[in-house]
């Protein structure tokens, strides 16, 4: 069975930084290919949806949406179409200003979302009220919006959630 982990880079964030690559790690590990699209072209969160649903991921009997940011409204808005095994959020950009959904209808039920207490670019309430709607697993930390902080502990979640998706 091939599977396939996309992972949606942030606004101001380049494809492969610290997080891509230590998650990358992990779903290599767990049998996943991992690949992240570089949006750096456009600041444009619709835009960038649409370069995500332009991806031939015609060869993958189970693929996941990670998204860090933007990037996981990227990953959210894409999920109605691409109907992934899951949805792995990271500080989420819901409910902001200049983005133009703001009711979503994820593509699955499989949603797992990490926030940072201290997060001055999305407010915390944001990611409990996406959470709440959608019933998803909440992991609030004490991080900043980067979230780098608790990179080692979203790693080991990231392992049990593609153990999860893969079952």
């Amino acid at each position: 069975m091939s599977k396939l982990v996309i992972y949606n880079h942030g606004k101001d964030s380049i494809p492969w930084g610290e997080k891509p690559l230590a998650l990358a790690e992990v779903a290599k590990r767990q049998g996943f290919e991992f690949i992240s699209p570089d949006y750096q072209a456009s600041n444009d969160p619709d835009w960038r949806v649409k370069q995500l649903l332009a991806l031939d991921v015609s060869g993958y009997e189970s693929i996941v949406l990670v998204g860090s940011s933007m990037g996981a409204y990227v990953s959210t808005v894409a999920a109605e179409i691409i109907k992934p095994k899951g949805l792995f959020l990271i500080a989420p950009a819901f409910y902001l200003p200049g983005y133009a959904r703001t009711e979503f209808k994820p593509g699955t039920a499989n949603i797992e979302v990490f926030h940072g207490w201290q997060d001055d670019v999305v407010a915390p309430e944001n990611a409990w009220r996406f959470c709440r709607e959608h019933h998803a697993r909440l992991h609030m930390l004490d991080a900043d919006h980067r979230l780098l902080s608790i990179l080692p502990v979203m790693a080991t979640a990231f392992e049990r959630f593609l153990g999860d998706c893969a079952a």
